[in-house]
C-alpha cells in the first residue's frame, strides 16, 4: 500500500492534469470547486485519473454523490435536512462535514470536498482492497 505522501502526490498530479492548476495550489486544505475551480465535467476526469493511478474502481456517485442534492427527501429550503446530512455522512465518511453542517446550503456543497478528503477516500479504497 502506498504511503500517505505517495497517495497525496498522485492525487496532486491528477488534479494538476485534470484542472490545469499549479502544483503549489493543490494543498490538502484546498477545495476542489472553490479553490481549484473544478466543474462537474472535471469530476469524471478526476475519477478516471484516480482509477488509473491507483488501480481502483470508483462507481458513479461514490466519490461525488450528486444524487443527494436532487432528492427532495434530503433538501428543504435550499439546505440539506438532518436526514440529508446523515446520508451524506454515511456516503462520504472520508469528508470532514463539521463546518458544512453548521449551514448545509446546497449551493455550498460543491465547496465541501478538499484534497485531504480525496486522500482519505483513496486510502480507504486501497485499504478495503487489501
Amino acid at each position: 500500500m502506498p504511503t500517505k505522501e505517495e497517495i497525496f502526490e498522485k492525487i496532486q498530479a491528477a488534479l494538476v492534469d485534470a484542472l490545469g492548476v499549479d502544483e503549489d495550489e493543490v494543498v490538502p486544505e484546498a477545495t476542489l470547486v472553490g479553490d481549484l475551480g473544478a466543474e462537474s465535467i472535471d469530476f469524471l476526469d478526476i475519477v478516471f485519473r484516480l482509477e488509473k493511478g491507483f488501480d481502483i474502481s470508483i462507481p458513479r456517485g461514490e466519490l461525488f454523490p450528486e444524487d443527494i442534492l436532487t432528492n427532495a427527501e434530503y433538501i428543504q429550503d435550499g439546505k440539506l435536512t438532518e436526514v440529508g446530512l446523515a446520508e451524506v455522512r454515511k456516503r462520504m465518511p472520508f469528508a470532514d462535514l463539521d463546518e458544512f453542517a453548521k449551514n448545509p446550503a446546497v449551493q455550498d456543497f460543491g465547496n465541501l470536498l478538499t484534497v485531504a478528503d480525496m486522500c482519505r477516500f483513496v486510502e480507504a479504497k486501497l485499504a478495503a482492497a487489501e
